[in-house]
């Protein structure tokens, strides 16, 4: 394979995980005790973005939330496996 069709593998410190949810949200604060310790494990940095301060989240999200990111790409809305996570931040 050429070197230009390859995917540079990213370091889990270059990776961004957002995490789409809103206040009061149960599965929120599941997806983000889950969040958090992938990240902290990893390195990775993460955020968190609120639906209900942003109107075009709130539009393309509303019905998943919470919805998790990697880099600006969504990974999985409402349940997030941790094993999943870590594996998209690992490769």
């Amino acid at each position: 394979m050429s070197a230009l069709l390859r995917r540079r593998k990213k370091n889990p410190a270059e990776r961004v995980v957002t995490l789409v949810g809103k206040p009061g949200c149960h599965l929120c604060d599941d997806a983000r005790a889950v969040v958090r310790s992938v990240c902290e494990e990893t390195g990775a940095s993460w955020e968190e973005k609120d639906i209900t301060q942003d109107e075009e989240l709130y539009r393309e999200y509303w019905e998943q939330i919470p919805v998790v990111l990697v880099d600006n790409e969504q990974h999985t809305f409402w349940r997030v496996d941790p094993v999943r996570l870590r594996s998209a931040l690992l490769s």
